[in-house]
């Protein structure tokens, strides 16, 4: 591993611990060169997953494109951004489930969506508000009506 401080070739690994459910290894390594600490982050070469757009369309599953809008969804919001990776990691773990490595988007916003719902009601209204795509003014308040209702039942 290349040192970011020296550009030495030479370094030992510190300490080594698993994060994101052993999907990735934390390692700490000291430059041999420079002594210097960094961490460096190991996981699986990912396969491309696909997301199967409602008009037939496929891209590449984007984590950072999924995580960008659910940050835009909690704006000034008090949610923090670990609930945020982590739904994004659940989504992820629902890709790695499937066999065909393809996702619709419908399937995969409804799943965040439900993860939202929880979290925070204006983020989730927020997010629906942008992902369904309402129609007119009765769609969006059919869906706070059915927030509203939902909440007075807990």
């Amino acid at each position: 591993m290349r040192c970011p401080f020296c550009a030495a070739n030479h370094d030992r690994v510190v300490d080594s611990r698993d994060v994101r459910g052993g999907e990735t290894v934390r390692r700490r390594r000291e430059c041999l060169n420079c002594n210097r600490r960094f961490t460096s982050y190991e996981q699986i070469e990912n396969i491309a997953y696909r997301v199967v757009k409602s008009d037939g369309r496929r891209q590449d599953f984007d984590r950072q494109k999924l995580l960008g809008g659910l940050l835009k969804a909690c704006e000034k919001r008090p949610v923090a951004l670990l609930a945020l990776e982590e739904i994004v990691d659940q989504a992820e773990a629902l890709l790695h489930r499937k066999e065909d490595r393809e996702i619709a988007t419908t399937e995969l916003g409804n799943f965040v969506i439900d993860r939202l719902r929880n979290l925070d009601q204006v983020a989730y209204v927020r997010f629906a508000s942008v992902y369904r795509q309402f129609e007119d003014v009765d769609a969006f308040m059919d869906e706070l009506r059915s927030l509203l209702e939902a909440s007075r039942k807990d």
